[in-house]
């Protein structure tokens, strides 16, 4: 990439990210460069990450990491414990009436070299948080975090943060590095090894785009150096699901055969290589058949079908210093041709090459198939007819306090709205843009019901059982001010029946043409955290994601929990299939001016960023693609049709 240079007084700026983790080649992307408008009518395809909604309802459709600053979105995390962090986010500062386009969008690279060791037996065990600052409050957030990698002081992580570069803007960074003792998602828990601060404009200015400055945070230590490289992505929007396997490679353990994995690399434009794939480890063969994995192919060779990909092969050792059994090199463009003689390809260690006369390989590495795709987005579905179809469950326990009185989070204040009706009102007009009829179901729970008092976790906020659903956002917030005047507010905190509620309606549409979005709005603690855990497992395997907005000030671990974003849920044993819960507290997003419309923005763009990406993952997992496009309408074809 060509070296952007920034002035001293206007640095660069970017972007989890709205990428998507994929086995291995795991990246953090961030919104695109377009602009999503607010009316279907005027969408228009922005690749696979989406960019925001104009206007006051601006929302950045990508993948936020808990805490945001006004205009930073988090990252999240697949796999275990600190190794699912899927991504999306912008560093932007979020200002509800302007917004900047981006220059480009850029891939950062991690690595450390010589970190320190806080480990007594073995090695640290380091993982990176990347952290943005807004510009109005200068608040860091936590943006996403790298896979840990096992005893190593030296380590390249495979994980990518994808981010938007804005000439004009400086982008403030922070990188903290951890060595992780446990899976807590908990950094207070682990040992910390060091930061560095930098702009995103300086990683791009730096000689080749890349950084290289020492780590510090630990007075009187020396805590290593951090290399961070930047190079922009182009548009290709096609992925590769890759076999590979193996023939005869060299044994490098005493007692038996060699573990291998591979490790892909693509090339540089300055010569070196940037680390983008690591296979799965194979025990005790010297025949390997890895597992399938797919990976962007702009990740492999960043749309230059030419460019050098290194593949390097690897005996895994347990203390992290694992044996180099030699190494290959290929192109994508011989890759995309599948099965064939050119992709069998000698694996060569030129140390032993140089030492032995009669050396003639390290064994082979044959590609098994190859099968290239375009990756479909969010607004290829909702061209395609795809419709999104908002439920509501508001939460009447008693812990919400006397509606009548002022200390109540249900208190209906004439002159501003509490904060259940500002949570839904941000949430729900955005929503409903994409639902063609606007017919909202709107539920209630936690309540005693007239006229005999008893308790309902699953009743209809307009009193009509066999049709709950509202007009519009105003039908909803009408039938739950005249609900709180009916209903006595009760108990306990049960999210199990709405979630079972929504899951009932979108196990019978499973073609693709629908999707469900339930909005669970509370203020405690759950009281059926066992029932609840097993109801998303399920419903993760539906076309549906839960958005829960936590309200007042109780403690939310619970909610923390069924987010997913650190560990996946997982109930009886079984793991949840897609990762579908979005929690956020609402007090994050209190404006400190008392500016209610800034809030509501602010909570309806984090609430909001996983949507896309866990409606493309649903779709994706059940094999339905996009519809074509509907032909556009002609009045002249409507006036023909009339004629006849």
């Amino acid at each position: 990439m060509e070296p952007q240079l920034e002035s001293a007084t206007s640095c660069a700026r970017r972007s989890p990210a709205c990428r998507r983790m994929r086995s291995g080649g795991v990246e953090f992307t961030a919104s695109t460069s377009q602009t999503l408008l607010r009316k279907k009518s005027s969408f228009s395809a922005c690749g696979p990450h989406l960019g925001g909604l104009s206007g006051p309802s601006q929302l950045l459709l990508a993948r936020p990491l808990r805490c945001g600053s006004p205009r930073s979105t988090r990252a999240h995390m697949e796999g275990d414990v600190m190794d699912k962090v899927e991504a999306t986010a912008t560093v932007c500062d979020f200002d509800p009436d302007s917004g900047s386009i981006p220059a480009t969008k850029v891939e950062i690279t991690v690595s450390c070299r010589n970190l320190l060791d806080r480990d007594t037996f073995s090695k640290s065990d380091p993982l990176v948080v990347l952290y943005t600052q807004g510009v109005e409050c200068k608040q860091w957030r936590e943006f996403g975090r790298t896979e840990v990698i096992d005893n190593t002081l030296n380590p390249d992580f495979v994980r990518k943060y994808i981010l938007d570069y804005f000439f004009e803007e400086k982008q403030n960074l922070r990188f903290d590095v951890y060595d992780i003792d446990s899976k807590s998602p908990d950094l207070a828990k682990h040992d910390f090894l060091g930061q560095v601060y930098c702009t995103l404009g300086e990683i791009v200015g730096s000689p080749a785009s890349r950084l290289e400055k020492p780590l510090g945070g630990i007075p009187g230590k020396k805590c290593g150096t951090i290399v961070l490289s930047a190079e922009e992505l182009g548009n290709c929007r096609d992925y590769a699901t890759m076999q590979f396997s193996a023939n005869k490679l060299d044994k490098k353990d005493f007692f038996g055969k060699s573990d291998p994995f591979m490790v892909f690399y693509r090339s540089n434009e300055d010569g070196t290589f940037t680390i983008c794939h690591k296979t799965e480890v194979v025990k005790n063969t010297l025949n390997p058949v890895w597992q399938p994995f797919s990976i962007p192919v702009r990740g492999l060779c960043n749309g230059d079908y030419d460019r050098t990909i290194k593949v390097e092969v690897y005996d895994w050792d347990r203390d992290g210093s694992h044996d180099f059994i030699g190494e290959f090199t290929t192109r994508y463009k011989d890759l995309c041709r599948g099965l064939n003689q050119l992709n069998v390809y000698e694996v060569v260690n030129a140390k032993k090459k140089i030492k032995k006369k009669r050396y003639i390989n390290s064994g082979t590495v044959s590609l098994l198939s190859c099968n290239v795709e375009s990756e479909h987005t969010f607004l290829d579905y909702i061209k395609g007819g795809t419709q999104i179809h908002f439920t509501v469950a508001i939460d009447f326990t008693a812990s919400n306090g006397n509606p009548s009185q002022s200390t109540s989070l249900h208190y209906m204040n004439p002159y501003q709205m509490n904060a259940y009706a500002m949570a839904l009102k941000a949430v729900g007009e955005i929503i409903q843009d994409y639902d063609s009829d606007k017919m909202f179901p709107a539920l209630g729970f936690g309540a005693k019901l007239p006229p005999d008092g008893r308790v309902s976790h699953e009743f209809p906020l307009n009193g009509n059982v066999e049709n709950p659903f509202c007009n519009g956002m105003e039908g909803i917030l009408e039938a739950y001010h005249q609900s709180l005047k009916t209903v006595q507010l009760y108990g306990p905190t049960n999210f199990s029946p709405v979630v079972n509620h929504v899951a009932r309606y979108a196990a019978a549409v499973q073609d693709g043409s629908q999707y469900f979005v339930l909005l669970i709005i509370t203020d405690g603690v759950i009281s059926d955290m066992a029932q609840t855990k097993e109801a998303i497992v399920n419903a993760a395997k539906l076309p549906m994601s839960i958005i829960i907005v936590g309200v007042g000030q109780a403690e939310f671990d619970a909610m923390v929990e069924l987010d997913g974003d650190d560990i996946r849920i997982s109930s009886r044993g079984k793991l949840a299939e897609r990762d579908i819960v979005q929690f956020v507290p609402f007090r994050d997003y209190m404006d400190r001016t008392g500016n209610h419309v800034l809030s509501m923005a602010r909570l309806a763009k984090d609430v909001l960023a996983e949507i896309p990406e866990q409606l493309i993952s649903s779709m994706k997992s059940r094999g339905i693609k996009p519809n074509p496009v509907p032909p556009a309408y002609s009045p002249g074809e409507q006036l023909q049709t009339d004629l006849v």
